[in-house]
């Protein structure tokens, strides 16, 4: 089961898309602020983040540039969650690194088909894949690779 955390600091509005994505059939929970989901990120990843653009103290953006410069949660998939609509707000929005916009107040069954597709879109790649093993390769990986190549030809 995905687990999704909300970070909103509008309560009501954290509250209800977040009954909405439990009774879809995913794990839900919110914060109200960006530190306390920033906290609960390193404590235990989401599969998803729903994040406010616009939040008392840390600012949902900056959350979310946070999040892109951490080689720890780097690919953690985001969907920004505002109530600004404009198109220049959305465009920052996909520029800083979220895979997807929704606008407030939202319709159910649009965040359910949003959310469903951003799990789609990552099919069946890992939750996480860290830089350093995945861009420098072991030490002695060339020559068990040069070895192997011996050995076919």
């Amino acid at each position: 089961m995905a687990r999704i955390l909300i970070a909103d600091d509008d309560e009501l509005i954290a509250e209800i898309a977040s009954e909405v994505l439990i009774d879809a059939g995913f794990a839900c929970g919110w914060v109200t602020t960006a530190a306390a989901a920033w906290t609960c990120i390193q404590k235990k990843r989401p599969d998803l983040l729903l994040l406010d653009q616009s939040m008392p103290g840390e600012s949902g953006m900056s959350l979310l540039r946070r999040l892109r410069q951490s080689s720890t949660f780097y690919d953690l998939p985001v969907i920004m969650f505002t109530a600004m609509n404009g198109e220049q707000d959305q465009l920052q929005a996909i520029y800083a690194g979220a895979q997807d916009f929704v606008s407030k107040p939202f319709d159910p069954a649009q965040l359910v088909a949003r959310v469903r597709r951003i799990f789609k879109l990552r099919g069946d790649r890992p939750r996480h894949v860290d830089l350093k093993t995945a861009l420098i390769p072991e030490p002695d990986s060339a020559v068990r690779l040069e070895q192997a190549y011996r050995r076919v030809l």
